[in-house]
């Protein structure tokens, strides 16, 4: 049954390069915050890293994670969006809001409750790592740290 359920996303799947766009556009914005832009990446470095829940060798089932850690990524940024951003991008790209929609509608369908839970506090979590970070001026300290025990420099 749960099999059905990810047939339904063909069509979505059809339109990932319009969406593919509409995010790289709304990462260039300086008005969406960091923490999303860091679910974004953190998604690519999975992707590009290559280090897999499900090894790539195994057919079919090697991709899905893949694809699912770019899906949770795209809906959890998205979902962070303010709605007077997101309808300013999609008239700037021609994107149909009401087709828009109902794909983010389809995707959360196929997402598990739990998963999407658990993934909407990421970026809560990387904003409270940032305030860390700057409240208690440990970020100097770290990368005067790393950069001096790099390979080469007096000790």
């Amino acid at each position: 049954m749960r099999s059905l359920r990810w047939l339904a996303f063909v069509p979505v799947a059809g339109r990932v390069p319009t969406y593919a766009r509409l995010i790289w556009a709304l990462a260039l914005d300086p008005r969406i915050p960091s923490s999303r832009k860091a679910i974004l990446a953190g998604a690519a470095g999975y992707v590009l890293l290559g280090r897999d829940l499900i090894p790539d060798g195994i057919p079919i089932l090697g991709g899905i994670d893949d694809l699912a850690v770019v899906i949770l990524a795209a809906e959890i940024f998205f979902d962070g969006i303010s709605d007077d951003i997101l309808e300013e991008k999609l008239a700037e790209l021609e994107i149909d809001p009401g087709a828009f929609r109902r794909d983010m509608a389809q995707v959360r369908r196929l997402t598990p409750a739990p998963v999407r839970k658990i993934i909407r506090r990421l970026p809560e979590a990387f904003d409270a790592a940032d305030r860390f970070v700057k409240q208690s001026g440990i970020g100097p300290r770290v990368r005067s740290w790393v950069t001096d025990a790099r390979p080469g420099r007096p000790s």
